[in-house]
């Protein structure tokens, strides 16, 4: 029987029971005698604070004090903080009250919900799981992780939009975290373009209030991406929208917003850049000089330059032991396409693809995989397979296979699926927000001056 309480307008858990793991760290020489056996614990409990995802989890049971350090969740933006509290009087004058300060997450901005002390770890229950099912997942690779981390892509933990109650008030967990424990009980909407739209750098209180109170102190966006797009999602863009779009346009060369100093070679229809908030070193996009929503719809002279590109960055992992994952996601609300370049460890390579399809079969669908000795033949094949009329995504695996999913119009598909496969496969959930991974424009330009130092000879414009 287990006792809880959940105080959700300020994210505070209650629980008797303790988690099992909670405590499971590789330096333990300051943990109090006893917390480390079983008594005490249930996987059940554990299995819950990893779904709900409290701001704080307070239980008792085990009759002492212990103060975890925080700890960051793979789909969560804040992070969780664990007290276990001693039994009232007793007799090794352990604390049994303990006073916490919570502020309504509701009257807190997006950059303070999201900040993490510097003694911040994974989560616990996420990594106790990933050591006992870590055999099961893959027969190819001896250094993987297990579906436990991709229990959010589960298509019954996620809706669409609901019309509850308080009209188009929006639902600020579902936003900032992409679920909602309230579920189907609540009140308030889980809107899958908002949370996108979030995921896109645009600043929470601005979705929910319409409005930002930090004003020029706020490091997120004040306007919705690529807003009215999707009035006419099959209608060609003429030229001179395409020329007003890129005067704001992130990516095009000729735009004031494009970051130059990013930039690391550029040929005469793809340029490559370092990315803003790369999820590891040597991250890389390769993105099309015309302002075009998607690579497969563009000119077969620029494919044989693309591709080029592509080698090169193969190669240049591979003389560093490591082996390159491409991918790019395609949505009817795209403006500016991008192949993301993600360098994974040679020893970690085999199993990009049991984890994309794991991810897939939690979303309900299945990737359409064929295998190709060259890029060429399996950009050919892409091309044939992307509908215009239907947003895509693919990834381009190590060993040449190509794995692609044409997504349908009321898919619940994640925009950051990529990131997010390659944050957890690698072990580092935490950055699968680019926004948690952000440097300053100085340390982004010395990252890349020396990767197009170390890149000179491969590169194919040089």
């Amino acid at each position: 029987m287990y006792t809880f309480c959940l105080f959700d307008f300020l994210n505070v858990m209650f629980t008797n029971e303790w988690p099992s793991g909670v405590t499971n760290r590789a330096s333990v020489s300051d943990i109090p005698a006893g917390l480390l056996d079983s008594t005490g614990s249930d996987s059940s409990v554990s299995e819950l604070v990893a779904e709900i995802k409290p701001r704080y989890h307070i239980a008792g049971t085990k009759g002492v004090f212990y103060a975890r350090e925080p700890y960051s969740s793979v789909d969560a933006v804040h992070v969780t903080r664990f007290f276990g509290l001693a039994m009232v009087g007793n007799k090794d004058k352990q604390k049994f009250i303990h006073a916490i300060s919570p502020t309504p997450a509701s009257t807190m901005s997006a950059a303070e919900i999201s900040m993490k002390p510097p003694n911040t770890t994974l989560s616990p229950y996420t990594l106790v799981v990933e050591q006992t099912a870590l055999k099961e997942v893959t027969k190819r690779s001896t250094d993987s992780v297990s579906d436990s981390q991709y229990w959010r892509y589960d298509v019954s933990q996620k809706r669409h939009k609901s019309g509850a109650g308080e009209g188009n008030k929006l639902c600020f967990k579902f936003i900032y975290s992409g679920s909602c424990p309230r579920g189907e009980k609540c009140n308030f909407q889980h809107d899958s373009d908002a949370r996108e739209q979030y995921s896109g750098g645009v600043c929470i209180d601005f979705l929910i209030k319409g409005k930002c109170e930090r004003g020029p102190d706020c490091n997120f966006k004040h306007d919705l991406q690529n807003e009215g797009e999707s009035h006419s999602r099959t209608r060609r863009r003429s030229e001179s929208d395409s020329g007003n779009r890129s005067k704001v346009c992130w990516f095009c060369l000729s735009s004031p917003n494009v970051e130059s100093h990013l930039i690391i070679s550029v040929g005469e229809f793809y340029y490559c850049a370092l990315p803003k908030g790369p999820l590891v070193q040597d991250h890389v996009l390769v993105i099309p000089i015309e302002h075009a929503p998607s690579t497969l719809t563009l000119s077969q002279q620029s494919n044989s330059e693309l591709v080029k590109f592509q080698n090169s960055l193969k190669l240049y992992y591979k003389n560093r032991g490591k082996e390159a994952v491409l991918f790019e996601w395609i949505s009817k609300r795209s403006s500016h396409a991008n192949i993301q370049v993600v360098p994974v460890p040679s020893s970690r390579a085999a199993a990009v693809r049991d984890i994309c399809n794991m991810a897939a079969e939690k979303l309900g669908f299945k990737f359409v995989a064929m295998k190709f000795n060259n890029s060429s033949d399996g950009r050919e094949w892409l091309r044939k397979q992307f509908d215009r009329n239907y947003s895509f995504f693919y990834v381009e695996l190590t060993e040449g296979t190509i794995l692609s999913h044409s997504v349908e119009e009321n898919e619940n598909f994640p925009a950051q699926f990529g990131r997010e496969v390659l944050a957890g496969l690698l072990n580092m959930p935490e950055r699968a927000d680019w926004r948690n991974c952000a440097l300053g424009k100085d340390e982004e330009t010395k990252m890349a001056e020396e990767f197009k130092k170390q890149f000179e000879e491969l590169d194919p414009n040089q």
